[in-house]
C-alpha cells in the first residue's frame, strides 16, 4: 500500500508472542482512518488497534519525516499533504469507512474527508479531536517559530515529550523537525469557502492546556450534517489512552456490539457546501 499509510489492525496484528507472524484475521468489514498529532507516528494510535473488533482495519497516516520515512523532505502546507493522502487512500480496497483526527490530525481530517466528498467517497464519519475549528485560525506568536529549547519547554508542559530529553536535542532533533513542519503545516492552514456534508464528532478533553474545550461546539459550523460532541478528561492527548479509544472507537465503527453513546444533532447554523 502507499506510504502515507500504514494498515493496522485487521489482518496485520501479531498472533501472539510467539512470533509466528500475522494471525488470519476475519475480512475487514470497516475501516478506521486515523491521523496524529504533529509529530506524531503511527504508533501513536497503537491503543485504537489493540481495542478496534477484528473485523475493523485501521489505517495511520505516516507523514515524511517519520517512521520508514524519517529521512525523506518535509511538508510545511496541509494541500499537499491531503493531495498525497488522498491518491494513497484511494488505492486501496474500497471499504465503508470513518476519519479520526487529533490535533493537527484533525486538520488534515477535515479537509481530507473535503476531498473525499469531491471524489464522491465520503466517510460515514468524521471524528476531530483536540484541535480548534477552522473559524478560530492560529495567530501569532506561532508554535513553529519557536526555539528548539522553547519548543521543547511546550512540548514537555502540555505532556507530548518526556522531561528527561529537554537536554537531549541530539536525541529529539529530527522528532522536532518532523513536529516544526506539522506547526507550520496547522499553524498556515486557512478555513476553506465551504463545508461538508458528512456527520462530524467533536471530541475534546475539558483539561486540555492547548485547546479551549468550548470552542470544540463550532465544529458544528463545518458541516451540513450532523453534530455530536463528548467530552474527556486526561489532557491534550487523551485520546491516545485505551479507555478513551476504546469510547470513541464504539462511536465510529458500526456493528451490533457498539454504540454511540449520544445522539448526533443536526445544528441549525450548519455551513451548507
Amino acid at each position: 500500500m502507499s506510504g502515507w499509510w500504514m494498515r493496522v489492525g485487521s489482518g496485520a496484528r501479531p498472533a501472539g508472542g510467539n512470533g509466528a507472524g500475522p494471525a488470519v484475521r476475519p475480512r475487514a468489514r470497516f475501516r478506521v482512518v486515523a491521523l496524529p498529532h504533529a509529530g506524531g507516528w503511527p504508533s501513536a494510535f497503537r491503543s485504537w488497534w489493540q481495542v478496534l473488533p477484528e473485523d475493523v482495519e485501521c489505517v495511520v497516516a505516516q507523514l515524511p519525516g517519520r517512521g520508514t520515512r524519517i529521512n525523506e523532505p518535509l511538508v510545511t502546507r496541509v494541500e499537499p499533504l491531503v493531495d498525497a493522502l488522498v491518491r494513497g487512500l484511494l488505492e486501496l480496497e474500497p471499504l465503508p469507512y470513518a476519519v479520526v483526527g487529533h490535533s493537527f490530525g484533525s486538520v488534515l481530517g477535515y479537509e481530507l474527508t473535503r476531498a473525499m466528498e469531491r471524489h464522491g467517497l465520503p466517510p460515514t464519519l468524521l471524528a476531530v479531536s483536540a484541535r480548534q475549528p477552522p473559524c478560530f485560525p492560529s495567530e501569532p506568536p506561532f508554535s513553529h517559530l519557536r526555539s528548539d529549547a522553547e519548543l521543547l519547554e511546550h512540548l514537555t508542559d502540555i505532556g507530548g515529550m518526556s522531561p528527561g530529553l529537554v537536554d537531549r536535542t541530539d536525541l529529539v532533533q529530527s522528532s522536532l523537525r518532523a513536529i516544526r513542519a506539522d506547526l507550520e503545516a496547522m499553524e498556515t492552514y486557512r478555513r476553506p469557502p465551504f463545508g461538508i456534508r458528512v456527520p462530524i464528532l467533536a471530541l475534546g478533553a475539558v483539561d486540555d492546556p492547548v485547546v479551549i474545550d468550548e470552542r470544540m461546539y463550532l465544529w458544528s459550523l463545518e458541516t451540513s450534517g450532523d453534530f455530536s460532541r463528548q467530552t474527556f478528561t486526561g489532557g491534550h492527548f487523551y485520546l491516545y489512552t485505551p479507555a478513551n479509544a476504546a469510547t470513541v472507537a464504539a462511536r465510529l465503527v458500526p456493528g451490533p456490539d457498539l454504540h454511540r453513546s449520544e445522539p448526533f444533532l443536526p445544528h441549525p447554523l450548519a455551513r451548507r457546501p
